[in-house]
């Protein structure tokens, strides 16, 4: 649809300055017609990663500056809309610097050439990364790397550290004393029953 793609080219040009002025990078920007409405997608990242409060920053910002565009009569979408803004997901294709130099420290699978490395990212500079592959350290340019996929990991009892567990068995203690409290009250012969 060139329509659909012309009104996606206008949206980046109103979205990504405030994007970026919120000190995060505009990594996808989508536009759909769903039904009479349309959807626009809007995924964003940055260094630190993406907060829930900073999403929310971020989704302030882009309504407020389509709704100055719009009455300033740039015509950007046509009828009602829907805004989502999220953060990019765990399978989120590395391609760019950035994404590398973000998932520094995280497994990655990633084809160069003709064969498909899993390794950890030691090192993301301005020409390349630094793999960790099963002990061997491997260097690999930019142009060389096809999309890094981050692999997720469940991390082993073994390796929790015994503080770590201290803290957890805590967290249940608390969460068991809740439990009782909160049946004592509700056997209480005050209870009234009240609707919520």
């Amino acid at each position: 649809m060139p329509e659909l793609a012309a009104r996606r080219t206008k949206l980046r040009e109103v979205i990504e300055p405030v994007v970026a002025e919120t000190g995060y990078d505009l990594e996808d920007l989508t536009l759909k017609q769903v039904g009479r409405r349309h959807l626009v997608q809007v995924v964003v990242d940055g260094d630190g990663g993406v907060g829930l409060d900073a999403i929310a920053d971020v989704s302030r910002a882009v309504s407020r500056a389509l709704d100055e565009a719009e009455e300033a009569g740039t015509d950007l979408i046509r009828g009602e809309y829907q805004l989502e803004v999220s953060s990019p997901g765990v399978d989120r294709p590395l391609t760019l610097p950035r994404h590398w130099a973000r998932n520094t420290g995280r497994l990655v699978k990633v084809k160069v050439g003709d064969k498909t490395l899993t390794g950890r990212i030691t090192e993301a500079g301005a020409g390349g990364v630094v793999l960790d592959v099963d002990g061997k350290v491997t260097e690999v340019a930019y142009d060389a790397l096809g999309p890094g996929r981050v692999q997720v990991e469940f991390k082993r009892m073994n390796e929790i550290s015994d503080e770590e567990l201290a803290e957890f068995g805590d967290d249940e203690d608390d969460d068991e004393s809740d439990l009782d409290a909160d049946a004592d009250d509700e056997a209480g012969p005050d209870d009234e029953g009240e609707e919520r």
